[in-house]
């Protein structure tokens, strides 16, 4: 906003009173409007946003009786010609030099006024200085806040995804003052940060860093009569309940980031995000290698000898026919495709399979006679004798 455009500014108008409106009569209307066009009962339209910003600039110059005063008479100082630039030009239909000459910016050397800033050293430069450079960055959108929360989901659950209510308790406007922190709806702008919320200071060398405004802690506004729901803070804890997709595939201990999910933003700004650790309780058969299911088949010892074909079980789905091989070791692990979790593209990893050769308690009967016939057709042979080879040699 250039200097002109602001000495055209009327504040009297933007709030819809007299020239000589009394100071109850200026906060009454304020309060009015300030009400009527707050962004968080206009989510989603700028034009009431900028109208807050208006109203909230013209309640600022307005309700200060000296920046009042001074305002006035700047007014009616152009209103009248009271200024002649180069050529002739007068008055804010016609000006001919820049009016920043006047607040603040006139070159080395001073003016008729002899001060820092030129024409109006320090008295209607310094205010006017000020509020040129607050520019139109008040009271704009906040993000809300993050939220983290956790859920437990089931083996299957975790292997196919699930929807899931999710309860979650987090930082929202405040309904009792409608987000403004004020009983009255009508916070003023911060005088501290002009409403951005953050405040500069130098950090040496030139640079700057930017810090939230500790005096309204951010928020770039500050409550006149503080509400006592919030404390003047125009956000209080909220609960809710929502439904939560949990994508297939997900592992213990991951984290999801669900955007938008989060805590509602201020005046219009956006929601943050929604951070969901998972928590997947054991599964009493399967288990979890990545992509790929495991599950532990017990076998017996003539199956693993002599070859057989074997029923698996599989997660949700029906069983699966393996082939063992003759002389199927213990501990060998077989694969069965496209039956384990699910990836990312939609496929489905593998179930491997591992061979537990199971060894019967007690032998008897047949079964006893069997395996006597058996050890002393095989009495020659020795498992272990590579095995103390080895151990001689190393």
């Amino acid at each position: 906003m250039s200097t002109k455009d602001f000495i055209e500014k009327d504040y009297y108008k933007v709030l819809g009173v007299p020239k000589d409106a009394t100071e109850a009569e200026i906060k009454k209307a304020y309060r009015k409007l300030a009400r009527e066009n707050h962004p968080d009962a206009n989510k989603g339209n700028p034009k009431a946003e900028e109208r807050f910003k208006e109203i909230s600039e013209a309640n600022d110059v307005l309700s200060d009786p000296k920046r009042r005063k001074e305002y006035d008479e700047a007014r009616t100082l152009f209103a009248n010609g009271g200024f002649r630039g180069p050529g002739g030009a007068t008055g804010p239909g016609g000006f001919g030099f820049d009016l920043g000459d006047l607040f603040g910016g006139a070159p080395s050397g001073g003016g008729a006024g002899g001060g820092a800033g030129g024409g109006f050293g320090g008295g209607l430069g310094d205010v006017f200085g000020g509020l040129f450079n607050r520019g139109t960055t008040r009271t704009q959108p906040r993000r809300g806040q993050d939220v983290e929360s956790e859920v437990t989901l089931s083996f299957t659950e975790a292997v196919d995804g699930a929807t899931v209510p999710l309860r979650m308790s987090s930082q929202a406007p405040c309904k009792r003052c409608s987000g403004t922190g004020d009983k009255n709806g009508t916070p003023r702008v911060c005088p501290t940060c002009v409403g951005t919320g953050q405040v500069s200071r130098g950090a040496g060398g030139g640079f700057s860093l930017t810090d939230p405004c500790a005096e309204c802690k951010g928020r770039g506004l500050i409550a006149q009569d503080p509400c006592d729901e919030c404390k003047g803070s125009g956000r209080a804890r909220s609960s809710r309940t929502m439904q939560v997709r949990i994508p297939a595939g997900v592992s213990d201990g991951q984290r999801i980031r669900l955007r938008g999910k989060g805590a509602p933003g201020e005046r219009g700004g956006p929601a943050g995000d929604l951070y969901v650790v998972v928590h997947v309780k054991p599964h009493p058969v399967f288990g979890r290698r990545g992509d790929n299911l495991t599950v532990t088949v017990p076998v017996t010892f003539p199956e693993a000898a002599l070859g057989a074909e074997i029923k698996v079980p599989t997660l949700g789905g029906p069983a699966v026919t393996l082939k063992l091989p003759p002389g199927t070791p213990n501990g060998r692990t077989m694969r069965a495709r496209g039956k384990g979790a699910v990836r990312k593209d939609g496929t489905r990893g593998d179930l491997l399979v591992t061979v537990e050769v199971v060894v019967p308690p007690t032998v008897g009967g047949k079964a006893l006679d069997a395996l006597e016939s058996y050890r002393e057709a095989t009495a020659g042979t020795d498992p272990r004798a590579e095995l103390f080879k080895a151990a001689k040699g190393a």
